[in-house]
């Protein structure tokens, strides 16, 4: 290397300058490829569907996560996500489109079911990548989507329920305090997250992802995870592939998951060994103790998943889980990797 070149290249390096690899034009895969969470089984096998119909990948990928949204039994996304610590629903999406490299996402939005939907709106109709709480909802109504409750009846109990065990603070009071249920003290509410990724791969190699979810259970109102933010829980490089996540959002928002997992592939890793490295990261960013439990380890989950342009895919948390994925086998689930082998407590 001359002396010219070297010095290029290091300036370049100490610029933190990013290069793809140059890709060779991938053949043709035999199906397209979708992955998600795993609420996400009949949502992955959709997008398959509808981009072996000729739709680009992230269309495909907001049509599969919408059946998540609509879904009331569902309640970390859309309609019947658990609600704010007031009580209303706040719903968060974004989306990413490879080929054109542009991307849209909506935060804290209320009263609107399909936020993956108007973010695909915020994409394609304005020069803004992010639109959030009053805003967005104006926007999204100026595009025709319906004002509706989206707090079911079910959501709406768990939500009471869950007022009733911080009496500590508050005047609320829970049946077992009163006696009527025995002792022990209700958790499964505590720190309940739940969200909707979907990475997609068309035939020809082109990419988009999408992420939605109601974010943290219970959460302050106007909280925002990583969802809507475009390289923390959704990402995608046309010359790469796509990454996403799910979990603890401000542990992906710290790590920038989704960017994280896509610059791992584009260094040569496996879509599996790129996820693996992202929740080693997430380890090694988790160091103030109220995140840890007794054994030094993160007590929550994040689980990342991938999908580069050659149809590979793969997933990796923290602890023992799964994932839905869609192919040339059809939509299943799989186990993912896990850093540690039990499951979440």
């Amino acid at each position: 290397m001359s002396d010219f070149s070297r010095r290029r290249f290091l300036q370049s390096a100490a610029a933190g300058a990013f290069v793809a690899p140059a890709f060779v034009a991938p053949r043709r895969l035999r199906s397209p490829v979708a992955i998600a969470s795993e609420n996400g089984v009949k949502a992955v096998e959709l997008a398959v569907q509808r981009m072996n119909e000729g739709w680009r990948p992230v269309d495909a990928a907001v049509a599969g996560v919408e059946l998540v949204e609509n879904d009331p039994e569902d309640d970390s996304v859309g309609l019947g996500g658990l609600p704010n610590e007031e009580g209303v629903v706040e719903l968060d999406a974004c989306v990413m489109d490879g080929p054109s490299g542009l991307g849209g996402a909506v935060g804290a939005l209320q009263s609107i079911k399909n936020p993956a939907q108007v973010a695909l709106k915020v994409m394609r109709h304005t020069d803004h990548v992010l639109l959030v709480g009053e805003g967005a909802l104006r926007f999204a109504l100026a595009h025709g989507f319906v004002a509706e409750n989206l707090l079911t009846e079910k959501s709406r109990q768990k939500w009471i329920e869950w007022r009733e065990k911080r009496s500590s603070i508050d005047k609320w009071v829970s049946p077992e305090e009163n006696g009527e249920h025995g002792k022990e003290w209700f958790k499964k509410y505590a720190h309940k997250t739940g969200t909707i990724h979907l990475g997609a791969v068309a035939a020809n190699g082109d990419v988009g992802s999408c992420t939605t979810t109601s974010g943290l259970a219970f959460k302050i109102p106007g909280r925002v995870g990583d969802s809507p933010l475009l390289g923390c829980g959704n990402y995608c490089d046309n010359d790469v592939g796509t990454g996403g996540s799910t979990g603890r959002g401000e542990a992906c928002i710290l790590s920038n998951g989704g960017a994280f997992v896509v610059h791992q592939m584009a260094l040569g890793k496996s879509p599996t060994d790129a996820c693996m490295e992202a929740v080693k990261r997430v380890v090694r960013l988790t160091k103030v103790k109220r995140l840890l439990d007794d054994q030094g380890r993160p007590a929550f989950q994040v689980k990342f998943y991938g999908i580069d342009k050659s149809g590979q895919f793969g997933s990796a948390g923290l602890y023992a889980d799964q994932f839905a994925v869609c192919d040339e086998k059809g939509a299943r689930l799989q186990d993912l990797a896990s850093l540690y082998d039990d499951k979440i407590r």
